[in-house]
């Protein structure tokens, strides 16, 4: 137990020198970074046999919204025969799966229209853009024949952007250079300290020499004899690079002093890469991410998907369920069913007409929608490619762009498509309260004070998106004030013959596995009730 409690401090003291990146990075080097296994929840999809053997009728059910989730019921629910329809009130499948291109339109709430006029082969994933190695998601891409390939999420040659911080204001700073200064001064911290015996009371004589050599390994500080100075090295990165014959390059300077690297706050980025859903190897669809609801609907057949029906109202009878809407011709059509699964965003559905209860509508008004922008930047040249050798990855800044991510697709080629911000909050109703010409202006303007004028003057196309100003959809995504309460019990159980499912019905919120779990709960519910009689 002492030395238990010895470890303890002993972390706690990383923790407050270095934060929670090198916190984690401490724990991992002593063999105590836990390692969550990366594996699917089980799931045992419903098959034709169940009712052959048991001689039971298949069952009709109606799936409200052509999402992910509303997709994957259907998808497996078809698997075992059942008879099931989408009603989504878009012209497409996804939801907020969508991949924008040349020809794509959006009208948003506001009543302002965009087109689409991105150059053949370019794209922007307008809703998610990267599939974590442990997500169901690939499972499906494998399943439906999706070909993948690599999303980088970070790259060591992207920059971080800091406008409002104490100290290196206004200069954009590779990754790879402030992780170097971060880890070096912390490790040259650390390491004065547990040679000044401040950690003699949680360390033995072995471990602080233990400590001390990962320490000179992992920050690339000098020995004792030099005071562990950092003094930086080759992993800030050349401003010569090193070459033939007598080139042995010159490693980027000056470093900046402690203070100013504290002072600046780079440091914070770096827990980013330590978060479970964000750790590379990441991958997305090759040509769009939409290739998943687009294989889903073919797998489930067109013809069981009607496109521009809009829910007007759902009721749960004795034997069934039924939902009234109009189609896309603006006739107003009732269908019956044994089950209705409702797949669309809680703050749609809650609007709705229903029977389902006064307690059902508040439940669904209770979570919080998100605000979220995203904007499209297609370049004549790869500029960011050629220029500043950045293949893949994300830049973060501290002003309303939040981030700019540079495309991991079409590499070295002619022409190329950034994302020029992806915000969330307060910054993306500012965007969304701007037409899209005012937008693109607001982002390039800042876009330049990181990669100069050529991100103004290589530009030719844009596309912009607001999802909480997107007709049927309405946010990024919603957040819940407590998954434990009554509300978040509620909605995972049916309500009758009505059943809910989404990503917002997970752990998992804003991500497609949240979705394709959520649906695999409610096929494994409606399959299992139909089995018992």
């Amino acid at each position: 137990m002492v030395a238990e409690a010895s470890r303890r401090g002993f972390l706690r003291s990383v923790g407050i020198a270095g934060g929670a990146g090198m916190l984690y990075s401490a724990m991992g080097a002593l063999g105590l970074a836990p390692v969550p296994e990366a594996r699917a929840e089980a799931y045992r999809a419903p098959r034709n046999g169940d009712f052959e053997l048991t001689g039971r009728s298949r069952k009709k059910v109606l799936v409200l919204g052509g999402g992910i989730a509303g997709l994957a019921t259907a998808y497996e629910l078809g698997k075992a025969g059942y008879d099931c329809r989408i009603l989504e009130a878009k012209d497409r499948p996804g939801g907020r799966n969508w991949t924008v291109r040349g020809g794509t339109t959006l009208t948003d709430l506001d009543g302002r229209t965009q087109k689409g006029s991105f150059s053949k082969g370019q794209y922007m994933n307008a809703g998610p853009a990267r599939l974590p190695q442990s997500h169901v998601t690939l499972e499906y891409c494998r399943e439906l024949g999706v070909p993948l390939e690599v999303f980088t999420n970070q790259n060591a040659n992207a920059y971080i952007y800091h406008e409002k911080s104490a100290a290196l204001a206004g200069k954009p700073i590779r990754w790879r250079t402030a992780k170097a200064d971060v880890h070096g001064y912390v490790s040259e911290l650390l390491a004065k300290a547990t040679d000044q015996g401040a950690l003699d009371k949680e360390l033995t004589a072995a471990d602080k020499e233990g400590l001390i050599a990962f320490l000179q390994n992992f920050g690339a500080i000098k020995g004792k004899a030099d005071g562990f100075a950092y003094t930086g090295s080759d992993r800030r990165g050349y401003s010569v690079e090193p070459g033939a014959g007598f080139e042995e390059g010159t490693v980027l300077g000056p470093v900046p002093s402690l203070s100013d690297v504290v002072a600046s706050g780079v440091g914070q980025r770096f827990s980013f890469e330590f978060g479970y859903d964000q750790a590379m190897l990441m991958f997305q669809p090759v040509g769009g991410m939409d290739a998943i609801p687009y294989a889903l609907a073919k797998a489930i057949g067109q013809d069981r998907i009607t496109y521009g029906a809009k829910a007007m109202e759902v009721k749960n009878l004795p034997d069934g369920a039924e939902v009234t809407y109009e189609d896309a011709e603006g006739r107003i059509r009732t269908r019956r069913a044994d089950f209705v699964v409702a797949a669309i965003p809680p703050m749609v559905m809650a609007r709705i007409k229903h029977n389902l209860g006064a307690d059902v509508t508040a439940a669904l008004k209770y979570p919080t929608a998100t605000p979220v922008g995203k904007i499209g930047l297609e370049y004549r040249s790869r500029w960011w490619e050629t220029d500043e050798h950045i293949y893949g990855g994300i830049t973060p800044t501290d002003t309303d762009l939040a981030t700019i991510w540079y495309p991991s697709y079409g590499y070295q080629g002619r022409r190329g498509t950034l994302i020029g911000y992806y915000n969330f909050g307060d910054n993306a109703v500012a965007y969304s309260d701007l037409p899209h010409a005012e937008r693109l202006k607001r982002a390039v303007s800042r876009g330049v004070k990181i990669h100069g004028d050529k991100y103004r003057t290589e530009l030719d196309q844009s596309f912009s998106v607001a999802w909480h100003r997107t007709p049927h959809i309405e946010a990024g995504w919603v957040g819940w004030p407590s998954q434990t309460g009554p509300e978040y019990k509620l909605l995972n159980q049916p309500a009758g013959h009505v059943y809910f499912a989404g990503d917002w019905l997970s752990h998992v919120i804003a991500w497609q596995h949240g979705a394709f779990t959520s649906a695999r709960k409610v096929v494994t519910g409606i399959h299992e009730r139909v089995m018992a009689g």
